[in-house]
């Protein structure tokens, strides 16, 4: 086994890894404790490490090690984790001067597969001088339990697909001025981006095929994050929500309301069921579900809760067309955008019963709130957008807003303070 190790590390070192798309996505390593990248299925967790990897070796690629567990020839791990010590005694077994006294840069790709490799990578993190970094499928390696795990010693990084800064990299438009001819090659990726979404697999497959990846995907995340992963007594009904919800994107849900559905259907999934089932999608990071925004946390857990997909094009792909609006997708899009920087997002709704799409408090403890409209044409739209901001507001203490729309720009004022109206590409890329 050790012979087999010490190839692995060798070949990894000895060949340039496959490092994609640079990622928005910084971290800062502490001593003593492991970055876990979390994040959906295929958004990329592989292709960070690799990424980190090649930034590691600029200055010496002998103290990189690299693992991917789910390596077949591997299989003897899978079953004893007391074997994992073999992985770093092969290392040192290679390098055996570097033992203490150089950092050592581990990168454990899939180690999940391992039973009770938590202890492994504690006492690495005790004992040798090293930095760990380790990804692995959302079906089991989740967030909470990783915490829980690792006892303080994990620090998790959460990676989403591609944002629209990442997809305009993907397209090999580097950042600058905002030109007019850069302005027009944005707004086209714009374009690009709306159709394909975020996912690094289907940006450059055809319809049919993004179609059928995008639902590939909902199917394993049913079928492995929810139902394997938890036992599920009624895969079907897994099934039958996430189509559910995929069609409803951006629409308020009860879990009596989706109990009552399912029953409709034939399904016998009690109510706790289902709010089971909901939970482990978050934990999977392919729906996310959108609370109130009120200091009550009992009258947050009373109402409807607003519940968005990871990404708005697969969303269009999984969905059956009827239910699913292009004004919902462009919702579904800013919640995307929002949450890879703001945990908690929640939407608001007046005294009155308006309601104002998005709300959260930023790190200086300010509200902040934004509105999402295809288009502020009509006056009719105008009057509603605007004057459930004007009541938001007043009610928040926020001192301005923003209405993002798929094209329409301009600076304004609402009772008396600024909204600024502006095209979601120009927003997104201010974000980041």
């Amino acid at each position: 086994m050790r012979d087999l190790l010490r190839e692995l590390i060798l070949d990894f070192q000895r060949r340039p890894p496959d490092t994609g798309v640079p990622r928005r996505l910084t971290v800062e390593p502490v001593r003593g404790k492991a970055v876990v990248c979390v994040g959906a299925r295929r958004s990329g967790k592989t292709t960070w490490v690799a990424q980190i990897a090649a930034a590691r070796a600029d200055a010496e690629r002998s103290n990189l090690l690299y693992v991917n567990f789910f390596d077949e020839r591997l299989c003897d791990l899978w079953s004893d984790g007391r074997r994992l010590g073999d992985v770093v005694e092969a290392y040192y077994s290679l390098y055996p001067a570097k033992r203490g006294a150089e950092m050592v840069h581990c990168f454990f790709d899939e180690i999940q597969v391992v039973p009770h490799w938590e202890p492994f990578v504690d006492r690495l993190l005790r004992t040798e001088r090293c930095q760990v970094y380790l990804t692995g499928s959302s079906a089991q390696m989740l967030a909470a339990e990783v915490a829980t795990q690792m006892r303080g010693r994990s620090l998790m990084v959460e990676l989403f697909p591609f944002s629209f800064a990442e997809y305009l990299s993907a397209q090999g438009l580097a950042e600058g001025p905002l030109t007019s001819v850069r302005r027009a090659a944005v707004e086209s990726a714009f374009h690009g981006y709306w159709e394909t979404g975020g996912f690094p697999e289907v940006r450059t497959v055809q319809p049919a095929t993004r179609v059928a990846i995008h639902q590939d995907y909902l199917h394993a995340v049913c079928l492995r994050d929810v139902v394997e992963r938890h036992g599920v007594h009624h895969p079907r009904a897994v099934r039958d929500l996430a189509l559910r919800l995929v069609n409803n994107v951006a629409g308020l849900h009860t879990v009596n309301k989706l109990t009552a559905y399912l029953q409709s259907l034939g399904h016998k999934a009690p109510k706790s069921a289902v709010a089971e089932y909901l939970d482990w999608f978050e934990d999977a990071y392919f729906f996310f579900a959108v609370r109130l925004f009120d200091a009550s946390q009992s009258r947050q857990n009373a109402n409807p809760r607003k519940v968005y997909a990871v990404d708005h094009a697969l969303a269009r792909s999984c969905g059956t067309g009827v239910l699913v609006n292009s004004g919902h997708l462009l919702e579904n899009l800013v919640f995307a955008t929002l949450r890879r920087a703001v945990r908690q997002v929640h939407y608001y709704r007046t005294r009155t019963g308006k309601e104002v799409d998005f709300v959260w408090r930023d790190g200086a403890d300010r509200v902040q709130l934004v509105q999402v409209c295809e288009t502020l044409a009509a006056d009719a739209v105008r009057q509603r957008e605007f004057g459930a901001l004007a009541e938001a507001m007043d009610e928040t203490g926020a001192t301005g807003a923003t209405v993002v729309t798929r094209g329409e720009a301009e600076n304004t004022e609402v009772g008396g303070r600024p909204v600024a109206v502006t095209p979601f590409w120009r927003w997104a890329l201010a974000r980041e």
